[in-house]
Parts: C-alpha cells; structure tokens; sequence
C-alpha cells in the first residue's frame, strides 16, 4: 500500500476501512459533534453521544440533525462521562474515543486507571500528523507534545516506537525519524543531546528497527536538506523527516499549535498505546481537524492503510 500523501488521502483510506464505533464524552461541544457527524456521513464513524443529553440534543438540532437518531447516554457529570466512555470500549464494543466538551486529564484520569482505564502493555503518547511543508506530498509527524512532561531515555524510546508504529499504519514502510534538539552535537550542557545519541546508537545496534533514525538535529536540519547540507549533516534521511520525537512536552505542545495557528495546517492526533485509540485534539480545534483525527484514528483501530 502506497504512503498516504496528505489529509484528504487520510480520511479517503479511513472511510474505506470504517465505520468504526466512536464514543464522545462531553459531547455537547459544538466541534467534536460537527466532526462525528460529518464522519457519520461520509460512513466513518458511528457516533455514541455521552453527556448533558438536553444540550446534547440542542446542539444536534443546532448542526441541523435529527436527535431521534443517534444514541445518546446521559452523563452530565464529565468525569463519569469520561469513565463510562472507556467502560464502551472496554466491553460494549466501541473502537476508540474522541474527546468532547471535557479536559484531557479528564478523559485520560479514566483512560489511565490500572483497573478500568484503557492502558496497554507500554506507554501512552500523542502522535500528531500534519502535511510536511514545503510542498512536498507526503504527511509529517510530531510526538509527544501531549501526555509526556520530561520523558527519561526509555520513555523518549517507547514515545519513538509508537510513533514508528503509526507511521508503519499510514502506509510509511520505513519512515525517518528525527530526534529534535537545540543543536548537533552532543554535549553534557545539553542533556537531551546525549539521549538522543544513545537512542541513535540503539538503533545502529538493531534495537529500534522499522525506522531510520538521525539526530540529535535542529528543526531546520530536520526539515530543510539544503540546512542539512549547510550544516553538514551526513546522514541520508537529514532534512527528510517524517516523524519529529521532541525532547519534551512544552517542544511538542508549541510546534503542534504553531502547524495550526502560524502554518494555518490542518493536523490529526492520535494517543497511542492504549488499548484503542484515544483521540484527544485541542478544544480550541476546528471540526474539520477533529474529523482528521477520526480517520486516523480510524486507521490505527483497523490497522493501517
């Protein structure tokens, strides 16, 4: 299966594998039931509706829908919105989550629950896709700008192979992974520099397959060959990256937004690791966004492209 080259081809390929069964807690936000229902339409998503359900059924009427059609559990309260979003899942047979009208920790105090939550055999983390600059067809990620504060060595590790992981499910056979830094050489003042080292020596040592990885490497060296090459960066995948692994959340969090509010880009998220995915976009987040978060995950709850 070819790579999928942008968003358009991203829910394209979702909806032909859908639909998947997608439940909302706090679904009386007026973006995620925009998204759930422009999924359902194009035969995507089937929609569970947990929340308020009077505001619920005014926002349905609101977005020009018919209420009587859709199933709606009335939960007001938003943490046991957010609990009885992952009970779905976990045994009614639902395939993944789309955050509502609730915060993050919210949905993920649920999802994290060592009894009841969702939590697979690793780590959780947020993956984020977007379209690479530059005019380039292909899609470019950003991970973990969403769950992990200051990963440690082996967290940055799992946080790399989940990423692989969902670039693996977008059709990239071998994507190129960059671990973002201030700078290319590793140096003791610079922390992050010599895990990303160890993390390339790992690598070298076949312990990080499906992925060529490069770093510790700037933003532009990432991005740009022509930085690349000015910088004298050797490596075959520099200034190519599908994949950036950010040296900690505040890196990710502001590059995420800044492919949204600067780049003005569409972007998808998914939480990877869990049992299902977990969809857990910016409330701030348009509807369209939310629905390319669905096709992704879409394609991770199916298995890829």
């Amino acid at each position: 299966m070819a790579p999928i080259r942008n968003l358009r081809e991203l829910v394209e390929r979702a909806t032909a594998l859908g639909p998947c069964r997608v439940v909302v807690p706090g679904a009386d936000s007026r973006t995620a039931l925009g998204a759930a229902l422009e999924g359902e339409a194009r035969g995507l998503v089937e929609p569970v509706l947990i929340g308020d359900r009077r505001a619920i059924l005014a926002e349905l009427e609101a977005l020009g829908a018919d209420p009587v059609r859709y199933a709606v559990v009335d939960e007001p309260d938003l943490g046991r919105a957010a609990r009885r979003a992952v009970a779905l899942v976990r045994g009614e047979g639902a395939d993944l989550i789309l955050k509502g009208k609730l915060s993050t920790a919210q949905l993920l105090q649920a999802v994290l629950d060592r009894e009841q939550g969702l939590r697979g055999p690793g780590l959780l983390s947020d993956v984020l896709v977007t379209e690479a600059p530059g005019g380039e067809a292909r899609l470019l990620g950003v991970t973990d700008g969403g769950l992990n504060v200051a990963p440690s060595l082996e967290e940055k590790r799992r946080i790399l192979e989940n990423g692989v992981r969902v670039f693996h499910r977008l059709g990239v056979e071998r994507p190129r992974v960059a671990l973002l830094c201030a700078l290319e050489t590793p140096t003791p003042a610079m922390p992050h520099t010599l895990e990303a080292a160890a993390l390339v020596e790992a690598a070298a040592r076949g312990e990080l397959p499906g992925c060529e990885l490069f770093g510790p490497v700037a933003l532009d060296g990432a991005l740009s060959v022509g930085a690349a090459r000015a910088k004298g960066i050797a490596h075959p995948a520099a200034g190519r990256a599908d994949l950036l692994v950010v040296p900690d959340i505040e890196t990710g969090n502001a590059l995420g937004k800044a492919f949204t509010w600067l780049a003005e880009k569409r972007v998808a998220h998914v939480v990877e690791g869990a049992r299902a995915p977990v969809l857990i976009p910016s409330r701030a987040e348009g509807s369209m966004d939310k629905l390319c978060s669905l096709a992704l995950g879409v394609l991770v709850a199916r298995g890829g492209a």
